[in-house]
């Protein structure tokens, strides 16, 4: 998203808490119904812990809620902290080393189990004991080294009272960006006794408007209105949605022309997935403005290089990767859907100073390839089989092909894409597709869980090139620890540069997004999160 002025943030914000009050209806559209909804794989996880996909996101973002949230809103607005089972935003202390807040009195999980202050802890702690892939985002806290080393002893950085509500969070080094970490699906609480394992097929007790009901993992999930917030629990967070419909229902159509096609018919009121690319064209042209809106995304999609490993741990080998993409050719995959750049930060996120360090030339990378005569030329390409990731994949492997390499391609379900390629015991990740939209409106989203050293982790791992630079390593550090302003934009956008001159990714745009419904749904009341994408609490029927 663009920078705003806090006038106007703040406007966006006072409008979603506005539309979620008055989520009770209006326009003359309809309250009550079944949502249909369609989405192209099953998310990585329906554990909040654990998820860290974007299906997973919009999934569980109005089931599960942390001590702070995200608004309920388009845009800028949308990316802006508000509390959420907590009182308030957190009263930040001690230097910036201490987070202070209180839970909401009288709350309770979706079985009628009391939401404790303790849960919180207990939550973080489960989220390290599980291995989740957000674990690098808390680290910070006092004993989570520690905690996460062990798994004994508790974390002693996090103090609750459950009398009170209150929870006390010390820190070791101050974060600037902790406020919006604590609004992370990661740290949405969870009863204190849940499973430290995956609860996908049977998900934990919800705090938000909506349970999942039932789960039925490859295949599809339902929810229902959680009857403790009808209760209950929206009277005590009347700055978010109800939502609108009594039951939803979500399946797995792995055939996104077919996704499109029960739109159409009215089947699916809404498909999750961006529209197939032979389908973008006549979408646009018979339903904009009625039945589809194109949405923008800040995200990245890029080529990943394992530099841990022959041949992409010679450098020459990576930038040869990058010269060869051709950006012309990646938009026609992606139908124009994809706005060409060739750096780790994209347009609309504070830092972001375009450059472009590898013009297209083949005959270049291929010059390059040859000063670095890579003994070891066999190597694996993976992607996942969703339209058009699989052709972008298939385009990369003809590339690399052209470079002298002997590629295979590995096309894997979505459903379990990330799961495999972040499992450092999966073998031959070499090098392949990935694609990273952001969790909340801060450049060290983009660094610190992809490219630190720290995020590399033997399950759940996000560091996909295994790049480990320490001196790199130490400016993500300096850079979390301070307020972003200015000064910090500009280090940011040097620390792009830094990266991208080292090459560890083949980025190649930023993608355009889809929101589409049937003819029954109010398109102009549905919310697009610029995180969690479709706002299930904002469709409604005409």
């Amino acid at each position: 998203m663009k920078k705003l002025g806090t006038a106007l943030a703040m406007a966006g914000v006072a409008a979603a808490m506005a539309l979620g009050l008055a989520s009770c209806g209006g326009s003359g559209d309809k309250e009550g119904g079944t949502l249909k909804v369609s989405f192209a794989s099953f998310p990585d996880y329906l554990d909040p812990q654990l998820s860290y996909t974007a299906e997973g996101w919009s999934a569980m973002y109005n089931t599960y809620i942390p001590l702070l949230t995200y608004a309920h809103a388009d845009g800028a607005a949308g990316s802006e902290v508000i509390p959420g089972l907590a009182e308030g935003l957190p009263e930040i202390s001690n230097g910036g080393k201490t987070y202070s807040l209180t839970l909401r009195d009288g709350l309770k999980y979706s079985d009628g189990t009391p939401v404790k202050a303790s849960d919180f802890k207990s939550t973080v702690e489960r989220m390290f004991e599980v291995e989740s892939g957000g674990s690098p985002f808390y680290t910070d806290i006092v004993g989570a080294e520690e905690f996460l080393e062990t798994e004994e002893g508790g974390i002693a950085g996090i103090e609750t009272d459950d009398a009170t509500g209150e929870i006390t969070i010390d820190l070791v080094t101050p974060r600037g960006t902790f406020t919006n970490e604590l609004a992370m699906p990661f740290v949405a609480l969870v009863p204190g006794d849940t499973p430290a394992k995956d609860q996908s097929a049977d998900p934990a007790p919800a705090t938000g408007p909506y349970e999942i009901v039932e789960s039925n993992p490859g295949r599809g999930w339902s929810y229902a209105r959680n009857p403790q917030w009808a209760d209950n629990n929206s009277e005590l967070t009347l700055d978010l949605p109800s939502g609108h419909v009594d039951k939803i229902e979500a399946a797995v159509i792995r055939n996104q022309s077919t996704q499109v096609n029960d739109v159409e018919q009215g089947k699916t009121n809404w498909m999750f997935d961006p529209l197939p690319a032979d389908r973008v064209a006549e979408v646009k042209r018979r339903y904009e403005g009625t039945q589809y809106r194109p949405e923008s995304s800040i995200s990245t999609y890029f080529f990943w290089m394992n530099t841990a490993q022959p041949p992409f741990d010679d450098l020459k080998v990576r930038q040869a990767v990058n010269y060869a993409l051709d950006p012309a050719a990646l938009e026609r995959i992606y139908a124009g859907e994809v706005k060409a750049s060739q750096q780790i930060l994209p347009p609309g996120m504070p830092g972001y100073e375009k450059f472009e360090l590898y013009p297209h030339d083949m005959a270049k990378a291929k010059a390059l390839v040859e000063q670095a005569n890579p003994s070891d030329r066999e190597i694996t390409v993976w992607t996942d089989n969703l339209n058009p990731n699989d052709d972008a994949g298939a385009y990369y492997q003809d590339v690399l092909k052209q470079l002298g390499f002997d590629a295979k391609l590995k096309v894997l379900s979505g459903d379990n894409y990330f799961t495999v390629i972040g499992n450092q015991s999966t073998p031959d990740l070499d090098t392949g597709w990935a694609n990273w939209f952001e969790d909340y409106p801060h450049p060290n989203d983009f660094f610190e869980p992809l490219l630190a050293g720290s995020s590399i982790a033997p399950t759940n791992n996000g560091n996909f090139a295994q790049i480990d630079v320490p001196s790199l390593n130490e400016k993500i550090d300096e850079l979390a620890a301070q307020q972003l302003g200015p000064e910090q934009e500009r280090q940011y956008a040097a620390l792009d540069r830094e990266y991208m001159e080292q090459a560890p990714w083949a980025p190649y745009g930023s993608r355009t997004l889809s929101a589409f419904v049937s003819s029954d749904i109010d398109l102009d009341e549905v919310i697009w999160n610029p995180t969690f994408s479709g706002d299930l609490t904002s469709f409604q029927f005409k």
